[in-house]
């Protein structure tokens, strides 16, 4: 779990879900913690186990969708020496680890039926028998566990274990996802924002624009507050100012005019680029600045004409690149700086 990371928000319904888990933290029964990714289950688990009287104990974690079905059991349970093909000594499952504390299965509805079936004895009757063993162990553990599943459901079409879920479901704390929670998007964005000023040595924090702001409030953010996360910190190393306030955000970080294209390799036209070499088209959408048509027989203005064709480019080069700066100083092979001064002695500054 990252220990860095702190529960910040105001709004009503993340501030009544925190205090639903404060308030069941000191009681040593099982708790569920429901919500989309990115709503920080992790850090409701470690709350319920720091508040408890488990707090000098382990906390113990454990993501179920990240381990084979096959090696699921012998990781809750452990194993002894020759019980399966590899298993060439004894070892220990996040049970006995997690004894005497918490023990966190995240990703729950991810369990294959035998080991829900075997995750109930533990949960009923507090023992655990390794794979390979003939007794079983006594453990002390608080069960927390996670997901972005409606288990009712899962239950109902016989994919859960209702038994298992009437165990686990003493309290349930379901965290708002971040678009039901906008009054926290400011809050979260200068928090995250300003630790990522200090690890940059930034003297000061700019803060962010109204209109980066603004784009940040009209956002779905899919990702919750682990998207909102990436998207400040990348902004604020990425903007490279701390003396002007924020302005450019990028939700996409894959988002950029050279990406591959998409789909089955097509045969090259006869003007197509040659073999091996991407072809990069601008956005969808985008409507590029028709080039100039000038005729040099008929120039009156050496300068203007120069200037003109060099304001075009400009232009042509930002639109294709969505007016993302660092890019078209890429793709023109300025530096940054040379770009600014160029757009700004063109009047293309936004």
């Amino acid at each position: 779990m990252d220990r860095n990371t702190q529960l910040v928000g105001q709004s009503s319904s993340f501030l009544d879900a925190v205090e639903r888990a404060s308030r069941a933290a000191p009681l040593d029964r099982p708790v569920l913690v429901i919500g989309e990714r990115g709503t920080g289950k992790e850090l409701i688990a470690e709350r319920l186990h720091h508040l408890s009287s488990r707090w000098d104990g382990p906390l113990v974690t454990m993501n179920c969708a990240a381990l084979p079905e096959t090696l699921i059991e012998a990781e809750l349970f452990g194993h002894e020496a020759g019980s399966f093909t590899g298993a060439t000594k004894s070892r220990v499952g996040r049970f006995e680890e997690a004894d005497g504390g918490t023990l966190f299965l995240d990703e729950l509805a991810t369990l294959s039926m035998a080991a829900q079936e075997r995750l109930l004895r533990a949960v009923e009757y507090g023992e655990v028998t390794r794979i390979g063993a003939s007794k079983p162990l006594t453990v002390d553990v608080r069960i927390v566990a996670a997901t972005n599943e409606h288990l009712p459901r899962l239950a109902d079409e016989g994919r859960f274990r209702a038994d298992l879920l009437d165990r686990l479901s003493f309290e349930v704390v379901t965290l708002p996802p971040l678009r039901h929670r906008s009054s926290d998007i400011p809050v979260l964005a200068d928090h995250f924002g300003r630790r990522m000023g200090l690890e940059l040595e930034w003297e000061s924090w700019p803060g962010f624009s109204s209109g980066a702001m603004n784009r940040m409030l009209e956002y779905h953010w899919p990702g919750n507050v682990r998207e909102l996360r990436n998207v400040v910190e990348r902004a604020v190393y990425r903007w490279g100012d701390a003396t002007t306030p924020i302005d450019r955000i990028q939700f996409d970080p894959f988002e950029s005019p050279w990406r591959p294209l998409q789909g089955p390799a097509q045969a090259p036209r006869e003007d197509g680029p040659p073999q091996g070499i991407v072809e990069i088209l601008p956005p969808e959408g985008a409507a590029l600045p028709p080039p100039p048509q000038w005729d040099p027989g008929s120039c009156a203005d050496f300068r203007l004409a120069v200037a003109e064709y060099e304001k075009a480019i400009l232009a042509a080069a930002l639109e294709k690149c969505r007016w993302n700066q660092r890019q078209a100083a890429t793709a023109l092979q300025l530096s940054y700086d040379q770009l600014r001064h160029a757009m700004k002695r063109h009047q293309l500054m936004a």
